[in-house]
């Protein structure tokens, strides 16, 4: 069985809403492996953009294949991926 974010952490003050965008050419594995208990992996496409939530210390791990058949992983905290509230009243004036 599969384990969704909202499964493992109940309280939902503890999330937060992220994003990542693949900016390569290249499809990408996003995952996060840091989080007891809780199973986070998707596939990444060229130009996508990716909404998640997640706790602020999770790690995401992107991975995508490089010359020669290697795999190269970059991992991101995803408290650097947060999305950012901007209020409208702010854009209005």
């Amino acid at each position: 069985m599969i384990s969704t974010i909202t499964e493992v952490i109940s309280d939902p003050s503890m999330r937060i809403l992220c994003w990542y965008i693949n900016t390569s050419s290249k499809i990408q594995i996003a995952r996060i492996t840091n989080i007891p208990n809780w199973y986070f992996e998707r596939t990444v496409f060229p130009g996508e953009c990716l909404l998640f939530e997640a706790l602020p210390e999770a790690q995401l791990e992107v991975c995508k294949s490089v010359e020669a058949g290697a795999i190269m992983c970059d991992r991101i905290l995803c408290a650097r991926l947060q999305v950012e509230e901007v209020s409208l009243s702010a854009t209005e004036s």
